[in-house]
């Protein structure tokens, strides 16, 4: 598996980009990819496509939006670029907005960047990591705090307390979580990252398997889920799958999914 600074190369980091709107923020971050050889322009298109399509369910995070969109020919590599903006721009989204950090990805299957996909998302919910990043002054800079990621979190970070001895799933039986967007390739996989940190802190890890899939795959295997998670605009494309779906607006906050996953499971 690829790691973060591989799919990430400094050629591909812009800071201090300025954009009228979403969309030159999206083409900002898909020339990158462009210019470093990961994809054609036909695939920022298909970025800005997704969210004209989906809705802005791509901003996981206060301030950060995950542009990207289904492997396609338009994708040549697996490849990411890394945009922040001079001055925050408005998605629509309905907690997160305005964005000031533009993370594309362009990926030629699901399984290549998933170790990319857990850096990523343990770097941004680290408040002084998310910090750093946000103060490096040149892309040389940013991609040294990349490079320099702990294998685990420090103390007094964003992750919610354990407790002293693990709490157990009442039935015994391997339980099934559905992390869902509308390609099943970014931020399904951001949120099933974040969520598989969680429920290793509770030692759950051996009872529940989270599975990244997009909105037509969840329709036909949410009866194999307890429960389906994702972001409200993704929420509204389900409707009722006969299964409880759980709206999570910060993918990066482990805070948050735990208590989702309290709620799920009536903990």
């Amino acid at each position: 598996m690829e790691n973060l600074k591989d799919l990430l190369p400094v050629e591909a980091v812009r800071l201090d980009v300025r954009a009228a709107d979403w969309r030159e923020a999206i083409g900002a971050a898909g020339r990158l990819m462009v210019e470093t050889g990961a994809t054609t322009d036909e695939y920022t298109r298909e970025m800005v496509a997704n969210v004209e399509e989906n809705g802005p369910y791509i901003v996981i995070a206060p301030g950060v939006a995950f542009a990207h969109s289904r492997p396609s020919p338009a994708v040549l590599s697996t490849g990411m670029s890394w945009v922040r903006l001079a001055e925050p721009v408005e998605f629509g989204h309905e907690s997160n907005d305005p964005v000031t950090l533009v993370v594309a990805l362009a990926a030629q299957d699901s399984a290549a960047h998933t170790s990319a996909m857990a850096s990523l998302a343990r770097l941004l919910g680290d408040p002084d990591t998310a910090a750093a990043l946000a103060a490096a002054p040149t892309p040389q800079a940013l991609h040294a705090v990349l490079a320099g990621e702990r294998p685990e979190d420090g103390p007094g970070k964003s992750e919610p307390a354990t407790t002293s001895e693990p709490i157990q799933p009442r039935a015994g039986s391997l339980h099934k979580i559905l992390t869902v967007c509308g390609n099943g390739v970014g931020t399904s996989l951001f949120l099933k990252n974040t969520l598989e940190r969680v429920l290793d802190r509770w030692g759950w890890s051996r009872f529940v398997t989270v599975e990244a899939t997009d909105t037509i795959s969840a329709k036909g295997k949410a009866s194999e889920a307890v429960a389906l998670l994702t972001s409200r605009e993704i929420a509204r494309t389900l409707g009722d799958v006969g299964r409880p779906v759980k709206v999570v607006q910060d993918f990066t906050s482990t805070a948050e999914v735990d208590a989702v996953l309290r709620d799920t499971y009536d903990v």
